[in-house]
C-alpha cells in the first residue's frame, strides 16, 4: 500500500502538467464549434502542409503537451492526420531532460532533434498527400461528436463548462491509465527492461520503437539513459522516442472515436520509426 500512495505521488505531478493543454485544446474546440466565424474555421484546417510544420516543431518542446493537444484538436477536427502523426513523430517526452543533464552530450540533442523534426515532416507530408488523393479530404470528426457520451452538450451558456467538463473527464481516464502503467513498469523493473533492449543488432530499433508505444515518462528516460551509456544505437534511440509519444495515444484511443484510424496511425509511427532507426543505424 505504502508503494501504491508512493506511485500515486509520482504519477500526479505529470498528470497535473497536462491539463493546460487538455483544457487550451478543449477551449478551442469549443469556440471553434460554437463561436469562431467560418473564415478562421477554415485557416485552422486548412490542408496546406504549414500545419505539418508547425505541429513538428512543437511536438519537439519538453514533456508530451503538446501530442496531447493534438490529439484532441484532431479528434474534434482542428488538425490533419499527417499533423497528428507529425507531432507524435517529433515528441520525445523526458529525453531532452535527460540530455540537458549531461551537458557534455549538448551537441546530441541538436542532432536527435533534428533528425526527428525531419522525420515528422517528411511523414506527416505523405500521409496527408495520399490521404487527399485517396479521398479527395481528410476524415473529420466535431466536438459536438465528442459530447455524445458524456452530455456536455446539454450545457448552454458558454463554451467555459463544456471545456472543463471534457478536461476532467480526459484527466480522470489519463491518471487512471498512467498509475496502472507506472506500477506496471516498476513492477516489471527498469534493469529488465533495459536487458530486453540490448540486443547488439542491426534490428535493435525495431524493439526500441515497440517499447516506445508504452506512454509512461519512465520509458523515455530508460531508452535516453542506455544511450548515452552506449548500449542503444542513435538509430534505435531515435526509433523509441519517435514512437514515444507520451500519453498522446491514450488520449486519441480515449477522444477519437475511429479506432480504425488510430490503429493506422500506429501502424504507420511504429514502420517510419523503425524503419528510419535502421537507415540511422546502417550509416552511423
Amino acid at each position: 500500500m505504502h508503494h501504491f500512495f508512493e506511485t500515486v505521488l509520482h504519477v500526479l505531478p505529470d498528470a497535473l502538467r497536462m491539463l493546460p493543454f487538455l483544457f487550451g485544446a478543449y477551449l478551442l474546440m469549443e469556440y471553434m464549434e460554437h463561436k469562431a466565424p467560418d473564415k478562421m474555421k477554415s485557416l485552422l484546417v486548412r490542408r496546406s502542409g504549414s500545419g505539418v510544420v508547425v505541429g513538428a516543431l512543437l511536438g519537439c518542446l519538453p514533456q508530451c503537451g503538446f501530442s496531447v493537444a493534438a490529439a484532441n484538436l484532431f479528434a474534434g477536427g482542428v488538425v490533419t492526420m499527417g499533423t497528428l502523426i507529425a507531432v507524435f513523430l517529433s515528441t520525445s517526452d523526458e529525453a531532452l531532460m535527460v540530455l540537458l543533464a549531461h551537458p557534455d552530450r549538448w551537441v546530441e540533442i541538436f542532432r536527435l532533434l533534428a533528425c526527428k523534426v525531419v522525420l515528422a515532416v517528411a511523414v506527416g507530408l505523405l500521409v496527408d498527400y495520399i490521404g487527399r488523393k485517396k479521398h479527395g479530404h481528410d476524415h473529420k470528426e466535431h466536438i459536438h461528436d465528442l459530447c455524445g457520451e458524456c452530455g456536455c452538450g446539454q450545457h448552454h451558456g458558454g463554451i467555459l463548462r463544456p471545456a472543463l467538463w471534457h478536461t476532467l473527464h480526459v484527466f480522470v481516464f489519463i491518471f487512471a491509465v498512467m498509475l496502472l502503467l507506472d506500477l506496471g513498469v516498476h513492477a516489471l523493473g527498469e534493469d529488465r527492461l533495459a536487458a530486453i533492449l540490448l540486443t547488439d543488432s542491426i534490428f535493435q530499433p525495431l524493439l526500441t520503437a515497440l517499447v516506445g508505444f508504452i506512454p509512461n515518462c519512465a520509458v523515455s528516460v530508460v531508452l535516453t539513459e542506455l544511450y548515452i551509456s552506449g548500449s542503444l544505437s542513435f538509430g534505435a534511440a531515435v526509433a523509441g522516442l519517435s514512437t514515444g509519444a507520451g500519453v498522446g495515444l491514450l488520449v486519441l484511443w480515449r477522444t477519437n472515436r475511429n479506432p480504425k484510424a488510430n490503429l493506422q496511425m500506429m501502424l504507420i509511427l511504429f514502420a517510419a520509426s523503425a524503419l528510419a532507426g535502421i537507415l540511422l543505424q546502417l550509416v552511423m
